[in-house]
């Protein structure tokens, strides 16, 4: 099955902002805590340990990730359950990136806004993102986790292709 890319980035205040954004069925609170909580955040993303807190470093698993490693996320800011702003560390650089939520009627608006430093190497992030991203879809609605392979290289040529728009109002 071929996916549709949904990513867009906009000129942000200290560069390109990639955002994907996914609406869930659910309660904020509920997606907010497939957000934050270990158990559920390793249904998508990875399981992560440490004392969480504004300023604090957890240790973040990326299990769906070649050899599952572990990587340092700083928490920047946590507002429950409306907005979790984070830096990773990785193999790949540093990622700053926030997750907004908001309710509208019965369902819950996810934003995943990644703050980056240059528009190079969407091609290999942008597919990432909207595999995690529907992975957490997948997870929420107790549906089988999309491979892969669905998402790159299908979706590298729209990511490469991405200009700054103005920012969003």
């Amino acid at each position: 099955m071929t996916k549709t890319p949904t990513g867009r980035l906009f000129r942000g205040q200290s560069g390109p902002d990639l955002v994907l954004t996914r609406t869930f069925r659910a309660g904020t609170e509920d997606v907010w805590a497939s957000i934050t909580e270990p158990d559920r955040t390793a249904r998508w993303f990875g399981p992560w340990e440490g004392d969480a807190g504004p300023g604090r470093t957890i240790k973040v698993q990326m299990a769906y990730e070649e050899q599952t490693p572990w990587c340092d996320v700083r928490i920047d800011a946590c507002d429950p359950p409306r907005r979790l702003a984070v830096s990773m560390t990785d193999e790949a650089g540093e990622w700053a990136m926030e997750l907004l939520l908001t309710e509208v009627a019965s369902s819950t608006e996810l934003r995943l806004v990644q703050h980056l430093q240059s528009e190079a190497g969407l091609g290999e992030v942008g597919p990432g993102w909207e595999h995690y991203l529907d992975m957490l879809v997948a997870a929420e609605n107790g549906l089988p986790r999309p491979h892969f392979d669905e998402y790159y290289p299908a979706m590298k040529a729209y990511y490469d292709g991405l200009t700054a728009q103005p920012d969003e109002a």
